[in-house]
């Protein structure tokens, strides 16, 4: 490892918010010619679906225009790098697109995405796929080359960088797994934080009226609107997703 990537890595770990992580990440990436990248993960896959795209971890530096119809218009559905990432771990070059092409193996519906990337520049580039340690958990991230850019130089540029490359994503990911992320309209108040922390820690309603110097029926109205903002039904699963978001328990900045 060079001392500057080894600086790198250090940067990338003491990153203390998603925004600077992946601003420096998107950064890193894009000095190897990769210009745009998607980063996604979920804890809510099931053999049939992903999940609510809601609760996806969705970071990215394309324009709107491109993921309002390649999310927005779930086009990810139908995404031969997408399909791969699912049953794959480790880094695959968008040659196999090429061969699926040449070899007219794509479904109607992968043809629609292909089509669509062409007509977005999104032409060349890699995908990683991150090893997963629970079944219902995946994540992903696909570095598209500047537009323009061959596939054959992008597979000689990792035939150079690639390992340094899927390091720095590897690390990425693992620190956004540590960092608090609020996917939109589920950001909880400070008072429905602490409210569920103590729900966590096995605190009755008459403790943490007591606690947070409040009335129970105030305490449950902020349970009720967290569960809201978290849209789910039991107090229990707005425990578990806040803490799978990182909401509860942080330090304050």
């Amino acid at each position: 490892m060079t001392p500057a990537l080894s600086r790198e890595l250090t940067e990338l770990t003491n990153a203390g918010s998603i925004e600077l992580l992946w601003a420096r990440h998107c950064s890193n990436m894009a000095s190897y010619g990769f210009d745009r990248l998607l980063y996604g993960f979920t804890r809510f896959r099931t053999p049939n679906s992903l999940g609510d795209p809601n609760d996806f971890v969705l970071l990215t530096n394309h324009q709107p225009s491109y993921m309002d119809v390649f999310i927005g218009e779930a086009l990810y559905h139908h995404a031969p790098m997408v399909k791969w990432a699912l049953e794959h771990e480790g880094s695959c070059s968008w040659q196999v697109l090429a061969d699926m092409i040449q070899g007219d193996t794509l479904t109607r519906d992968e043809r629609r995405v292909f089509e669509f990337n062409i007509s977005q520049g999104v032409t060349a580039g890699y995908s990683i796929s991150f090893r997963s340690v629970s079944a219902r958990a995946k994540g992903a991230i696909a570095l598209t080359a500047t537009a323009g850019t061959p596939q054959a130089e992008v597979d000689a540029l990792w035939s150079e960088h690639g390992g340094d490359i899927v390091l720095m994503n590897n690390i990425v990911h693992l620190k956004i797994l540590t960092l608090p992320y609020t996917p939109p309209n589920q950001a909880l108040t400070k008072r429905q934080r602490e409210a569920l922390e103590w729900v966590g820690n096995g605190k009755t309603m008459q403790d943490i009226a007591q606690i947070m110097g409040l009335t129970q029926a105030t305490i449950e109205k902020h349970l009720r609107l967290a569960r809201e903002a978290l849209n789910v039904e039991t107090t229990a699963q707005a425990v578990m997703k806040a803490t799978f978001q990182n909401q509860m328990f942080i330090l304050e900045a």
